[in-house]
């Protein structure tokens, strides 16, 4: 159900918006990658939806 919902709140939002929420996801992908390095994280699988959340921003934008 949460996918559902996170896609209908990608629909309504505006190009601005979705590049600005684009950026921190990367961000914080960048900063798991490197924190994950040093030791076992906790939530193993947060890198994955994070690269999963991206590519649906990033689909969004190209259907713009």
């Amino acid at each position: 159900m949460a996918k559902k919902s996170t896609k209908e709140n990608l629909k309504g939002m505006s190009v601005a918006e979705l590049e600005k929420k684009l950026a921190s996801l990367r961000e914080n992908a960048r900063l798991i990658k490197f924190k994950s390095e040093g030791s076992k994280s906790k939530n193993v699988k947060e890198g994955a939806m994070l690269r999963k959340d991206i590519a649906r921003i990033l689909t969004q934008m190209n259907s713009k």
